[in-house]
């Protein structure tokens, strides 16, 4: 049977979006099935000690901006580094994901178009067109999906899935949890790798 995984994101990260294609590859050459948690940042960082990008040192923001250029290198990607719609509320983009999963349906596909929507084409992932546009690409019923990621139940299931987050000590995007076991940032799906490749067990913090 698929071994499953935890995966927690938004497509407000721009490391869930630069590892995504790295960690789908993984996903597929272990047979991992995969349990897609989106999940509301500004939550998991003000509980967990994160700051927003603005209220950073403005060294540590001047360093962000150098590593997504070496990964957007990396990764072979093409991407703005200050998409013309970014930042922006990711909840109703996040909730199609959800809405989907409550429908039965696959929301990788979405994941696909969203993704790059963002932070190559800049197209602005609030406009209920836009993602009702991007969820049909996906071969998704997007109007359907798009009115109920306003819904009361989808935002009960995003409200558990950063409490599950906190729960699994997961503090930001994009975190993979495998076991129990949190890798944390896409620089870490070599681990990741590493980890699935021994069959060792799951690493947990000293007693």
């Amino acid at each position: 049977m698929p071994r499953p995984i935890d995966y927690y994101f938004s497509f407000q990260s721009p490391w869930a979006y630069i590892g995504h294609k790295a960690f789908r590859q993984l996903v597929e050459a272990h047979d991992l099935a995969v349990n897609y948690k989106p999940v509301l940042l500004a939550g998991l960082f003000s509980e967990t000690g994160g700051l927003p990008l603005a209220k950073r040192h403005p060294a540590r923001q001047r360093y962000r901006l150098v590593e997504l250029q070496r990964w957007r290198d990396k990764r072979g990607l093409d991407f703005k580094l200050w998409p013309k719609h970014w930042p922006f509320d990711a909840r109703l983009a996040d909730g199609v994901v959800l809405a989907a999963l409550a429908a039965g349906l696959d929301p990788e596909p979405y994941l696909q178009k969203a993704y790059p929507a963002v932070w190559e084409q800049e197209l602005d992932l609030t406009d209920v067109a836009v993602l009702t546009r991007l969820a049909n690409e996906a071969g998704l019923p997007g109007e359907k999906l798009v009115a109920q990621a306003a819904s009361d139940q989808i935002r009960a299931a995003y409200e558990q899935n950063r409490q599950d987050a906190m729960a699994a000590d997961v503090f930001g995007s994009p975190a993979y949890v495998l076991d129990g076991e949190v890798f944390w940032g896409q620089d870490r799906i070599e681990l990741l790798a590493d980890a699935l490749k021994s069959g060792r067990g799951p690493y947990r913090p000293p007693a």
